[in-house]
């Protein structure tokens, strides 16, 4: 499945940057999604597969299309050969408020599987605590901001003081970043984007040590798709505080609302890719640049039991166009 599809998802997010990026700066947000959303829907039926969102849009009546359940690939709609059976999770866009106002770090996402390898999370928040592979089993979910940062200084052989930690910027994390703060360690604050930043803290030289803090359950299940492949990890809790909530992940299968999630069972697939590409420049991945007679984009494409991480530098050439490339 990983050599058969990783371009072809490739090509999936690559598109659904491009028109997206298209409406950026504008001001519209609504506008920045349709315009991923449709284009990801497009692509995505010319993929030789037997795809099923699990994460997505919305339900059925939520969401015209990329709703959860929705059937795509060339498979749902030719049935005289077999296709693969595969699970899709997608944000088509994250970071619709960033691609609208021009902002750094939005982008397109999509995470793949076997059938059951991606975990079906309800659309409601989840607590976060994401580390790179050297603080891998240093820390836990309900220990105090201090004891998990010692443990990964200690890993990292560093000072508490030398670490940044990623924090989305809402008035629910007030506490915890006075409690950062105290350690000594320093604060990224983020307007929107934790799935991005969770991959950076998993990168090397990225200057990111750690993400603490609330989420969305969607971004944490494709965050964890993209650290299996980075050897990093999440530690995750859904958030259950109404009973809508309690009556949403019922209908989901999930039987224990406290339950820790690690990042095997939110990703426990043996085959998986993670696809990614910049809308606007980031941390992790430059934006997508309109030139003269053509359009360049990078992504970061990887697989999991394959072991193959790759940051694809592409030029979409508009027919006809001289070709100029320019290295760097």
């Amino acid at each position: 499945m990983e050599q058969e599809l990783s371009l072809e998802f490739l090509r999936v997010v690559e598109r659904a940057a491009i028109a997206s990026a298209r409406t950026m700066g504008l001001g519209d947000r609504h506008s920045s999604d349709q315009a991923a959303v449709e284009s990801m829907r497009t692509e995505m039926d010319t993929v030789g597969m037997e795809g099923t969102i699990v994460i997505g849009e919305g339900e059925r009546d939520e969401a015209p299309m990329l709703f959860i359940g929705e059937k795509v690939g060339v498979g749902a709609h030719d049935h005289n050969r077999q296709y693969p059976g595969v699970d899709i999770a997608v944000d088509p866009l994250e970071g619709t408020n960033l691609c609208a106002t021009g902002e750094p770090n939005a982008i397109t996402v999509l995470a793949a599987s076997e059938p059951g390898g991606l975990l079906h999370a309800p659309d409601l928040y989840m607590e976060k605590l994401i580390v790179g592979p050297a603080c891998k089993g240093a820390v836990e979910l309900d220990a105090p901001p201090e004891h998990n940062l010692r443990a990964i200084a200690k890993r990292l052989d560093r000072d508490v003081d030398d670490l940044v930690v990623t924090v989305l910027d809402r008035p629910r994390h007030e506490k915890l970043i006075q409690d950062i703060r105290k350690t000594g360690a320093r604060i990224r604050l983020i307007s929107d984007g934790d799935l991005s930043a969770g991959i950076s803290a998993a990168v090397s030289d990225m200057g990111v040590h750690a993400v603490m803090g609330t989420g969305g359950a969607p971004e944490g299940v494709l965050t964890a798709a993209a650290l299996r492949c980075l050897n990093g990890q999440i530690l995750a809790r859904l958030v259950v505080s109404k009973p809508e909530h309690e009556e949403r992940i019922g209908k989901m299968g999930i039987k224990d609302p406290k339950r820790i999630y690690r990042t095997e069972d939110l990703a426990p697939g043996k085959k998986i890719i993670f696809a990614c590409t910049g809308v606007t420049p980031g941390n992790l991945l430059r934006g997508v640049r309109f030139f003269g007679g053509g359009i360049r984009t990078q992504s970061l494409i990887m697989t999991y039991s394959q072991r193959e991480i790759r940051f694809v530098d592409s030029t979409h050439v508009e027919p006809g166009a001289e070709v100029r490339l320019r290295f760097y």
